[in-house]
């Protein structure tokens, strides 16, 4: 280990310094494209979708014939992890992760409430008043999510109203 550093440091004693200036030029423009891409993979946009079937078996695997992990139903949402021939690995609320069959899943977004009691507002303002308030677990239909830190959602008997999105997961 010690005789490559010292070969090395003389290999550079006897590169002209403009070869090594522009060594070092490449190696900082390949650090700074690294630097790029992985800052833009980081801002990547999540995928919400969610289940558009009753009752949607979750399986450990990429098939019908893997072991079945638990059963979700209408309306479940979950973020795709990554896309694989007819199949969707999703992540759940929880963390969990689950292989879905992509027939199973729709576009349209629901967001599962993940605190005890989520309060939902009349406009997106703490302030403003409460409309109704929605306990651990229920799902409600993604409206809207044009306020920074809020969410437009509509419970399945029609009332609607902003919540917190630290109140809710699928947003």
């Amino acid at each position: 280990m010690h005789l490559k550093t010292h070969v090395a440091s003389d290999m550079m004693k006897i590169i002209p310094d403009s070869f090594q200036i522009l060594f070092l030029g490449k190696i900082l423009r390949l650090f700074c494209l690294c630097f790029l891409f992985s800052s833009s993979y980081v801002n990547a946009q999540l995928e919400f979708l969610s289940v558009n079937e009753n009752a949607v078996v979750m399986y450990d695997a990429p098939s019908l014939k893997a072991d079945k992990l638990f059963v979700v139903g209408l309306h479940f949402p979950v973020e795709a992890i990554v896309h694989v021939e007819g199949w969707v690995k999703v992540r759940d609320s929880s963390g969990s992760l689950a292989w879905i069959e992509k027939k199973f899943l729709s576009d349209q977004k629901y967001v599962i409430v993940t605190t005890a009691v989520a309060d939902v507002h009349q406009s997106a303002d703490i302030n403003s008043p409460v409309v109704f308030q929605v306990v651990e677990n229920v799902i409600l239909e993604w409206l809207d999510s044009d306020t920074d830190g809020w969410v437009k959602v509509r419970h399945k008997n029609g009332n609607s109203g902003f919540v917190r999105t630290n109140q809710v997961w699928g947003s």
